[in-house]
């Protein structure tokens, strides 16, 4: 076989993609047997003449492979040409859809995810919208493929509004037919116990509670099946296991040079996408500034990334990141075949933002008049009144936190600090504003602050100073 060989990212080039399939085409035959791929077929064709004839085996599905391979015997004077049958699947062994653009980074969360899958039976991706979810499932389900002998199914319910149609949608995917005198459920679960396979449930968050039960009966009643579900907030079911899909590495310091600017996962991807947006686009020293402020603003998010590339061929990059304080007019897609809420970053928190129960909703409108982060004893203190309760927001902000639109970093010793992605709190910041309660909270949130401030100025002449100055900047 023949293939490319890919950069990494790091000046060097890798083929393991190429290996692996030479390997899938070397089981396949058998000893004294030649086999080789269409693409060395054409290449070799010309330069053989008439010595060396291709017997056309036909496509056929190698174990492990996202595609089929149309393979090859070599027929030549001296060589055995009577062989079995090819050892290869009478049928594809998933249904994975092919990624039509490069995926970047990740190589971390690709080997955490599939050791979590290969060892819990639920495992859940969970992020904000636009954090790669989907992407990070797909690369993960590609490299389980070999380790699940039934195959890889894909279901994809982000087009599914109706949470009684999620068995049907897995059925459709698994080709199960409903039989009489049986529900489809039951069926479903005759299928699924049979061998060990892994079902990939995409777009779980807007339909949490039929794919809950739904799970939890299948794991129940099939012992061999695995499932990898990505959805917003978690599925919240016994011996779920979860992992909170990150924000794309940025650079760990202001990069003047373009070698420093891509070690960051986030300026990887940015120049990648550029580059298919405008195959001349290269960064230069003149320009990586423009695109660290670019990757940084937009806090590693990849969709939002990926949006502000489409930028670069009627925009200059510093333009692009002088215009980021409008995120969502900017940052919007021409694409016609992508779902609506993955075309404008707005459509994709708006999204989120429906999901959400009033009293959520009416949190995050608040808690976009802090800048830098907050405490629980801070969001208490200025988001509280008539309509929320004090002693509701720690349930609210558990919840708004659960769903990833409020990120908690806990740092040992220190009380929990909440923050949002600069996106989110854009957005939040707009509601707030539509509602005509700015003023309102901003007098609030004054109060807060210098009253804590006024507390507080006692100990900055004592002997913790030190530690009074730390508590004072941070808020």
């Amino acid at each position: 076989h023949t293939g490319e060989a890919q950069p990494d990212g790091s000046g060097d080039y890798v083929s393991t993609h190429t290996l692996n399939r030479v390997a899938r085409i070397c089981s396949a035959g058998h000893g004294g047997q030649i086999l080789i791929s269409l693409v060395s077929t054409e290449l070799a064709r010309e330069g053989l003449g008439e010595q060396v004839q291709f017997q056309d085996m036909g496509a056929h599905h190698l174990k492990g492979m996202s595609h089929p391979e149309h393979l090859f015997q070599v027929v030549a004077r001296g060589l055995p040409q009577e062989f079995p049958a090819l050892v290869t699947l009478t049928g594809p062994s998933h249904n994975l859809p092919l990624s039509r653009t490069a995926f970047i980074g990740r190589e971390k969360e690709i080997i955490q995810t599939q050791f979590l899958v290969e060892n819990s039976r639920l495992v859940t991706l969970t992020g904000f919208g636009g954090v790669g979810k989907t992407r990070l499932s797909l690369q993960v389900a590609h490299a389980l493929l070999e380790d699940f002998a039934e195959g890889v199914w894909w279901v994809e319910l982000a087009p599914v509004s109706n949470p009684d149609r999620v068995v049907d949608a897995i059925a459709e995917v698994l080709s199960v037919r409903e039989q009489p005198g049986r529900q489809l459920i039951e069926t479903l679960e005759d299928e699924l116990c049979e061998n060990k396979r892994l079902l990939v449930l995409d777009n779980c968050e807007h339909l949490i509670e039929a794919c809950a039960k739904l799970a939890d009966r299948l794991l129940g009643n099939c012992s061999e099946l695995h499932i990898l579900a990505s959805s917003r907030e978690p599925l919240h079911v016994e011996g779920e296991v979860t992992l909170r899909v990150p924000t794309l590495s940025l650079p760990k310091f202001d990069c003047a040079d373009v070698e420093g600017l891509l070690t960051s996962e986030a300026a990887r991807l940015f120049l990648e996408r550029a580059r298919a947006a405008l195959p001349e686009f290269e960064l230069t020293e003149t320009n990586c500034q423009a695109v660290q402020q670019v990757c940084e603003r937009l806090d590693g998010i990849p969709l939002a990334i990926e949006l502000a590339a489409a930028r670069v061929p009627v925009m200059q990059v510093s333009e692009i990141a002088s215009r980021l304080d409008h995120t969502f007019r900017l940052l919007s897609s021409s694409s016609r075949t992508a779902m609506p809420r993955q075309q404008t970053i707005q459509a994709t928190i708006d999204w989120s933002y429906q999901l959400l129960s009033q009293g959520e909703r009416g949190l995050l409108e608040r808690l976009s008049i802090f800048g830098g982060g907050w405490t629980l004893k801070a969001a208490e203190e200025v988001c509280a009144d008539q309509e929320i309760d004090e002693y509701q927001v720690l349930d609210l902000l558990t919840n708004l936190s659960d769903k990833s639109l409020v990120m908690l970093d806990r740092r040992p010793g220190r009380e929990g600090r909440y923050r949002f992605l600069e996106t989110i709190r854009q957005y939040a910041r707009q509601k707030l504003e539509g509602a005509g309660q700015v003023i309102n909270f901003s007098r609030r949130h004054l109060d807060y602050y210098l009253d804590y401030a006024e507390k507080n100025a006692q100990g900055l002449a004592g002997v913790d100073q030190v530690v009074a100055l730390n508590k004072m900047e941070r808020e």
